[in-house]
């Protein structure tokens, strides 16, 4: 059963959200046709930019992403505290990069005096895009929207591009994060598409590897989204960031990487890496998560009284996932 967006998403529970676009039946994202033969590996890159222009306009930061041949992944943070800071002509002229809005608007950015009557229609329109700007469904809307309409245009023709509304996934911890973003930066390598995260095209973690390698290489041609820096965390550290060690994670990619390819199964040896011991997190149950993360795990993923919280409050009897994520969270709840 389709569930309402408002019980899926509310930035009380958490700001971080894994979500979903997938295109219907035979359409492709990006890739070549097996059929015709025709690559639409352009698209990427114009995907990215798209991505980067919303990641600047609305209050909300990208984590990672990944796109694939008939589907993209993205994990996001929602940061409303940002867009409570945003003047209100702020407000205007970030909603105005996307859409044009009433007259009142243009005459409010070159300076007219509104009458009473302009004045209260431009502060209801404020109230209200400063809520769309860090509006889960709105970031969709303006991305999906896009991509759709480009794509029919350069198919000549008409018609529903994604097989449904983007899906979305609330993460309702740390290790919830990070088994969700590897899953992500992970999915050309689980696909068979490259052996490493340094040749996964498109990903966020080869984005953060080469950030690394030769920050400000990349050509003016090679747009891509800034991406939410890691904060190791500290306690008492106020500076918005994943609360990772970057080395910590790159060296968990690597790790897990070279296990759920399909040509090099194997297991993570004991003692590393360091992540998953500082989490608590079950190796073998973390590896079969990252591996099969869309049939464990569905609204939700956090540790098991998260899971059970978040039903009790929706007056829901369960939510699926509790059993594996008792197994994920082994260590942790001994």
């Amino acid at each position: 059963m389709t569930r309402p967006r408002s019980l899926l998403v509310n930035a009380s529970d958490t700001p971080y959200y894994h979500c979903i676009g997938r295109c219907v039946r035979r359409a492709l994202l990006c890739g070549r046709d097996p059929v015709s033969g025709k690559s639409f590996d352009h698209r990427k890159q114009r995907i990215l930019e798209r991505l980067k222009a919303l990641a600047e306009i609305f209050g909300i930061d990208v984590c990672a992403y990944a796109l694939m041949s008939n589907h993209y992944h993205l994990v996001l943070r929602l940061a409303p505290e940002r867009a409570e800071r945003w003047t209100d002509r702020e407000v205007v002229e970030r909603w105005r990069r996307l859409y044009v809005g009433p007259p009142c608007v243009g005459r409010y950015l070159d300076g007219v005096a509104l009458d009473a009557t302009e004045s209260a229609l431009l502060a209801e329109c404020v109230r209200q895009w400063r809520a769309r700007l860090v509006d889960l469904s709105w970031f969709m809307r303006c991305l999906n929207e896009h991509i759709a309409r480009m794509a029919n245009a350069e198919d000549g023709c008409t018609g529903r591009f994604w097989e449904g509304r983007f899906k979305s996934q609330a993460l309702l911890d740390e290790a919830a994060l990070l088994t969700v973003m590897a899953y992500v930066d992970l999915n050309p390598v689980r696909a068979g598409i490259a052996v490493s995260v340094a040749e996964s095209d498109y990903t966020s973690g080869q984005q953060r590897l080469v950030e690394i390698v030769a920050p400000g290489a990349a050509g003016a041609e090679d747009v891509k989204p800034a991406l939410l820096r890691f904060v190791e965390a500290i306690r008492g550290c106020d500076t918005p960031g994943l609360p990772f060690n970057l080395q910590d994670y790159l060296e968990l990619l690597d790790t897990t990487g070279r296990v759920v390819h399909p040509a090099k199964r194997g297991t993570i040896p004991a003692g590393a890496p360091r992540l998953l011991e500082s989490l608590g997190l079950a190796r073998d149950e973390w590896l079969r998560s990252v591996a099969e993360l869309h049939v464990r795990f569905r609204l939700f993923l956090g540790a098991p009284h998260r899971l059970s919280a978040m039903a009790e409050r929706r007056g829901w009897r369960w939510v699926r996932g509790q059993a594996a994520a008792r197994r994920l969270y082994g260590r942790m709840n001994a």
